[in-house]
C-alpha cells in the first residue's frame, strides 16, 4: 500500500486508519468506486465448523465497515467449495464432511452473521448466496472447456498453497488442486449475478483473488479489483482465535461469553490499540486515549476492549453481565453467578469427586496427565485454595449453596453446580 495515499471515500479511509488494509490491485479506481456508493463486494466462508472463531473477525468486521459506509456486502457461503477443501496455509487435507454436516454449519454461520450486517433487498442490504448454487450445477466437461482452458498449471503449481505442500512432500490431492479454479470462478458468478466487483480476504488469499480477477478478464468481466488484510498475530506471535484451550468460537453455545470477554481481556499490553480499531467501533481519538494509558492503567483500557468486543457478538448486556462477573471475581472476590458452569449429580461429589476427574470434567485441563501437572506448578484451586494433593476429593464440604468454584490460574474458572 502506498504510504502516500488519501483515500477520498468513507470505506478506504476507515480500512487505511484502523490497519485493515494490507494490498490493493488499484487503490485509485476502487476508491473513486466506492465514494460513488456503487461498491459490491464479497468474501467467501467456508462451512467447516459450526460457528467462525476470532480469526474470521477481521474479514466481518470489513464486510460490515462497507456496509456502514454505503456499499453492499456479500457474505458467500461455500457450500460448494467446502466440499473440496481449500488447501491455503494447510500441511494436509481437510476432512470430508457430509452434505448434511456442512449444511449445520451454514446455518451456525448465519447465525453469526446477522449480528454484524443487515440483511434484505435494499441496495445496499448484505446478502448471503450459496456457490453450491452454481457449483453444484456444473457440466464437468463444460466448466474443462469453458474455464478450464484459462488456467496455467504453472503459475497453479507456483501458487503458496500449492507450493508449500510440494516443498514438504505433503500430499495434495487433485480434488484441492481445483479449489483454487471454483474460488476464481465464484467471482465471475457473483459478478454476472450481482454485480460484484471486489473481492477481499487475508492476505493469505491474495493469490488466489488476483487468479479471479484474471479469470474474469479472460470470461469478458468489466474491471474486477483485490483488497487484502494483514494476517493478525498477537504482540507474541500467536496465531489470532487460538489459545492452549482451543479456538475462540463466536457461538455462544461452544464459548461461554464469560471467557470470550476474558479472552480479549488477556490481551497483551501492546495489542490493546490495534485490536480497538480493528474489533470495536469506538471513535479513533477515543482509542488514541486508551492505548496511551500506561503501567497498571491499561488494565482498563483491556476491559474496555473485552466490553466492546463482546458487545459486537454477544449484545451490550451480555457484554455487560461478563464485565461485572469479572469484576466480582477479580476484585471482590465473589462467586459470580454468570461465570460458566457445569451440572454434576450429587450423589458423585458425595462419594469423593476425585480432583484430577473435577477438572476434567469441568473443561479447564484436557486431561488427568495435565491436571498433575498444574498441581505441581500451583495452577489448580478449589474454592480460591491451592490444590496441593493430587489425590484429593472435592466433596459435598466444598459446596457453598451447592456450587464449587474450581480456577487454572488466575483468570479461569468454572462452577460446578450440584444437581
Amino acid at each position: 500500500m502506498s504510504d502516500d495515499f488519501r483515500p477520498a471515500s468513507d470505506f478506504l479511509a476507515v480500512l487505511t486508519e484502523r490497519g485493515f488494509l494490507h494490498q490493493c490491485s488499484d487503490l485509485a479506481g476502487l476508491d473513486l468506486l466506492a465514494k460513488s456508493g456503487d461498491l459490491v463486494a464479497y468474501i467467501g466462508f467456508d462451512c467447516t465448523a459450526a460457528s467462525l472463531h476470532v480469526g474470521s473477525l477481521v474479514q466481518i468486521m470489513l464486510l460490515r465497515w462497507l456496509q456502514k459506509t454505503g456499499g453492499k456486502p456479500i457474505a458467500l457461503m461455500g457450500g460448494g467449495t467446502t466440499q473440496v477443501g481449500d488447501p491455503s496455509g494447510k500441511d494436509e487435507s481437510r476432512k470430508i464432511l457430509t452434505l448434511e454436516t456442512i449444511a449445520a454449519n451454514k446455518d451456525g454461520i448465519k447465525r453469526i452473521f446477522s449480528k454484524f450486517l443487515t440483511f434484505g433487498e435494499g441496495r445496499h442490504d448484505a446478502i448471503m448466496p450459496d456457490n453450491a448454487e452454481w457449483l453444484g450445477a456444473l457440466n464437468y466437461i463444460e466448466f474443462l472447456r469453458e474455464v478450464g482452458r484459462h488456467f496455467s498449471v504453472n503459475r497453479m503449481l507456483a501458487m503458496d498453497s500449492v507450493k508449500m505442500r510440494l516443498e514438504r512432500d505433503q500430499e495434495l490431492s487433485f480434488l484441492e488442486f481445483n479449489y483454487m479454479c471454483l474460488q476464481a470462478y465464484d467471482f465471475v458468478e457473483l459478478h454476472r449475478r450481482h454485480g460484484c466487483v471486489l473481492q477481499m480476504g487475508g492476505s493469505d488469499q491474495w493469490g488466489n483473488i488476483i487468479t479471479g480477477i484474471d479469470l474474469g478478464r479472460r470470461m469478458g468481466a468489466s474491471q474486477l479489483y483485490a483488497l487484502t488484510s494483514p494476517l493478525l498475530t498477537t504482540a507474541s506471535g500467536a496465531k489470532m482465535g487460538k489459545t492452549a484451550q482451543g479456538a475462540v468460537w463466536l457461538e455462544e453455545s461452544m464459548l461461554p461469553v464469560f471467557d470470550y470477554w476474558q479472552y480479549w481481556r488477556n490481551c497483551e499490553d501492546q495489542d490493546v490499540g490495534r485490536f480497538l480499531k480493528l474489533f470495536t467501533e469506538l471513535p479513533l481519538d477515543e482509542i488514541a486515549r486508551l492505548e496511551a494509558l500506561g503501567g497498571a492503567e491499561i488494565n482498563e483500557a483491556k476491559k474496555v476492549l473485552a466490553t466492546e468486543a463482546t458487545a459486537m457478538v454477544h449484545g451490550r448486556e451480555a457484554a455487560l453481565r461478563a464485565s461485572e462477573a469479572a469484576r466480582k471475581t477479580f476484585e471482590e472476590g465473589a462467586l459470580a453467578e454468570s461465570l460458566p458452569a457445569i451440572e454434576i449429580a450429587r450423589g458423585e461429589v458425595e462419594a469423593g469427586l476425585g480432583v484430577l476427574t473435577a477438572f476434567v470434567k469441568a473443561g479447564l485441563v484436557a486431561s488427568t496427565g495435565e491436571a498433575r501437572r498444574q498441581i505441581k506448578g500451583g495452577g489448580l484451586k478449589i474454592n480460591d485454595r491451592t490444590v496441593e494433593d493430587e489425590r484429593a476429593v472435592v466433596g459435598l464440604g466444598d459446596a457453598t449453596d451447592d456450587v464449587v468454584k474450581l480456577s487454572l490460574g488466575r483468570k479461569r474458572h468454572v462452577l460446578l453446580k450440584l444437581v
